[in-house]
């Protein structure tokens, strides 16, 4: 993404703060935001996911799939 095509800081917190992207008040999904990691609703608490990225979801089950082959490999020692 080149910087004439970044958001400004202004339509980043007016799409935080709408409603209408987040899913069941938890969930991130707005397909203008090119974000892998937004904040969380209350940004104090960290990031979440864009569900709308498709690149977001990949590393996110990537992450869940890590976290499970690890779990098991530290079992089988």
């Amino acid at each position: 993404m080149s910087i004439e095509n970044k958001p400004s800081k202004a339509t980043l917190n007016q799409w935080h703060k709408d409603p209408n992207n987040w899913k069941w008040g938890m969930f991130y999904f707005n397909k203008k935001d090119k974000r892998i990691f937004p904040p969380k609703k209350v940004s104090m608490l960290g990031w979440t996911v864009n569900f709308a990225n498709p690149l977001s979801v990949l590393v996110f089950f990537g992450a869940i799939v890590l976290a499970i082959v690890v779990s098991i490999l530290c079992k089988q020692r």
